[in-house]
């Protein structure tokens, strides 16, 4: 039931349970494990229950172990092979090479490479040659059971290359610039000169990318920056791959994968793990390390590529406005981005067809779908908050507020409904550890509407709304929403079906928003279940809201309370090319998703 749990599907009889002592004496950690039998009989008192067991591996005499190659256009993904305590990585690599078709004399050239997938950093490590494999296999279950199967062993050719690492540093001031990073490095962390250098500049996420030509001033300055705050804030290090595009096939549109392991419970490291192994891993980027940016830097110079975002609707409204800043440096301006649910919410995930919500599919049946998507386009909208001057009340003086731009993906809520996600959003924060499900998230979102349902503002007697410069008055409500996207709440549909001579039929990427109002936490609760729709207002290209007094704002599922002042929204950010989940069921991807060959090498072909 554990490897189940942890997703290990090797045969049960290779590991045994070990218990965990109560007391300081680990002595037992060390030696080969107790079994649930044994440690009744005596290693583990029943006076004295573990507080938990420990899987370990059992020592194994010889392993079946996959090797992959380490170049493109190979007729096969991997190769299987039986290593027993002779095998040396020299040998394996010997034995692999005529299974791909490398029909070479100075196999010498080649080396195997081990490639460890599950960190924050993918690593990778070159073997030499007189390294026993089954040791080696040995030592890593001893770290860790689940380690084998997130570690992948590649054949890949000998490079003579001299010295250099390419380190994304972020964290650092927005708004300088390249002489100004270059001298804020130096001062927090005493880079030198003579083998650090600049490369690129991202000044508007405050990050950049130095070029390191010494392998140990990258390492110092990679430990260094994990431990240094700049102006009060951490900096983020991470070492980007080089990625060779010029060799790419002209066909070829590889896919940059996004995951936000805070969504979706534990799911989302899984599924960093599995596409991991199902992609190269250097394409699967950990957004809590960096964000957006070093992954769209990587592929900079790819000519075509796609986009998977693992998450909720705000991790896709991230990996987006990440795009739109980096749009100019990209080879590829406009990648069409597909989405695998993982939120609360999910509404862009709903429209675009990919599911309320991320339930346990097979990764490689995702890839599928992702390859068979059909893209479309979507508006995006800019909003203008610009505050009026606000009274302080500590010194008795006027300040005001600098103007801000956020963008809008799906609808932007003013009033009750943005009181509920300020509430939901403030009651996560206090307990992060206890919103780790969406029936758990639905259920606060309940609870916080519940305590709601008396409350009363007279949003209508607090706001002015204009659309396309013409004052419209606005019926009794609590809430006023734009909605972008016909899915709303968790999937409620708040503009409703029905046929409207006043309005045109909603459209994602017709630039045009409806404006809908709501009367209260009731006619919420109903439109979610169904029973009615929201009051249809407006729908236009541009708008003008004025705000009379402080009102809670979300934009997206992010809340705040805005001051006083004006909120314009316009449709002035470009579409967006996403990719939209094929009616069609995706071909069964069984047995045949993985060539392999354990004899002799299939026909070169396409690489995957």
């Amino acid at each position: 039931a554990a490897l189940r749990a942890y997703y290990i599907s090797e045969d049960p009889k290779d590991f045994q349970l070990q218990a965990l002592p109560l007391s300081g004496n680990a002595q037992a950690l060390g030696k080969a494990g107790t079994t649930e039998e044994e440690a009744s009989k005596g290693s583990c008192p029943r006076d004295s229950v573990p507080e938990a067991w420990v899987i370990r591996s059992l020592p194994r005499t010889q392993e079946i172990l996959k090797i992959y190659p380490g170049w493109l256009k190979v007729g096969v993904a991997y190769v299987s092979i039986r290593v027993n305590s002779q095998s040396t990585a020299r040998s394996v690599v010997q034995e692999v090479l005529p299974l791909f078709g490398q029909q070479v004399e100075d196999k010498e050239r080649f080396q195997l490479i081990e490639v460890l997938m599950s960190s924050r950093q993918v690593q990778r490590t070159v073997l030499a040659d007189e390294e026993p494999l089954l040791d080696r296999l040995w030592d890593i279950r001893q770290t860790s059971v689940r380690q084998v199967s997130q570690t992948r062993f590649y054949v890949a050719e000998t490079r003579a290359t001299a010295p250099r690492v390419s380190l994304f540093v972020g964290g650092l001031p927005p708004g300088l610039s390249p002489q100004d990073y270059s001298n804020l490095l130096h001062e927090a962390m005493a880079t030198k000169a003579a083998v650090v250098s600049v490369s690129h500049v991202y000044s508007l996420q405050g990050a950049v990318i130095l070029d390191v030509t010494c392998f140990a001033e990258a390492e110092r300055l990679y430990m260094l920056a994990r431990d240094t705050a700049v102006h009060g804030r951490p900096l983020t290090a991470l070492v980007l791959p080089d990625v060779l595009h010029t060799k790419l096939p002209p066909d070829c549109c590889p896919l940059l994968v996004f995951v936000n392991p805070k969504s979706g419970g534990l799911k989302g490291r899984e599924l960093l793990c599995s596409f991991r192994k199902l992609l190269n891993p250097h394409q699967v980027f950990e957004l809590t390390n960096g964000g957006p940016l070093p992954g769209f830097h990587l592929f900079s110079q790819v000519p075509s590529f796609r986009v998977l975002v693992c998450g909720g609707d705000g991790t896709v409204g991230w990996v987006l406005a990440a795009l739109e800043e980096t749009r100019r440096h990209l080879a590829c301006p406009e990648p069409s981005v597909a989405i695998l649910p993982l939120g609360t919410g999910n509404d862009l995930g709903r429209v675009l067809r990919w599911g309320a919500g991320y339930s346990g599919e097979d990764p490689f049946s995702v890839l599928v779908s992702v390859d068979e998507a059909d893209a479309v386009l979507m508006d995006r909208w800019t909003i203008l908050l610009d505050a009026h001057e606000i009274d302080s009340t500590e010194n008795n003086v006027v300040e005001t507020e600098p103007p801000k731009i956020v963008q809008m993906n799906n609808y932007c809520g003013i009033g009750i409904d943005a009181e509920l996600s300020l509430d939901f959003h403030q009651a996560r924060e206090e307990e992060p550890g206890k919103f780790t499900s969406r029936f758990h998230n639905k259920g606060v979102y309940v609870r916080v509407g519940l305590q709601k349902i008396s409350h009363s503002r007279s949003l209508h007697k607090e706001i002015r709304l204009q659309v396309e410069q013409q004052e419209v008055e606005l019926p009794s409500i609590e809430g006023l929403i734009f909605i972008n996207i016909p899915s709303w709440g968790s999937g409620a549909d708040l503009w409703g079906s029905d046929n409207d001579s006043r309005f045109e039929k909603p459209r994602i990427d017709d630039g045009l928003l409806e404006v809908v109002g709501v009367t209260g936490v009731v006619h919420m609760g109903q439109v979610q279940g169904g029973l009615r729709s929201g009051i249809r207002i407006a729908q236009g290209s541009y708008f003008r809201v004025t705000l009379l007094k402080a009102t809670p704002v979300q934009v997206d599922g992010e809340p705040w309370v805005q001051a006083p002042g004006h909120m314009i929204i316009s449709a002035t950010a470009p579409k967006v090319h996403m990719l939209r989940k094929a009616k069609q069921k995706p071909r069964k991807a069984g047995a045949n998703r993985d060539t392999r060959v354990d004899t002799l090498p299939a026909p070169e072909g396409n690489p995957l």
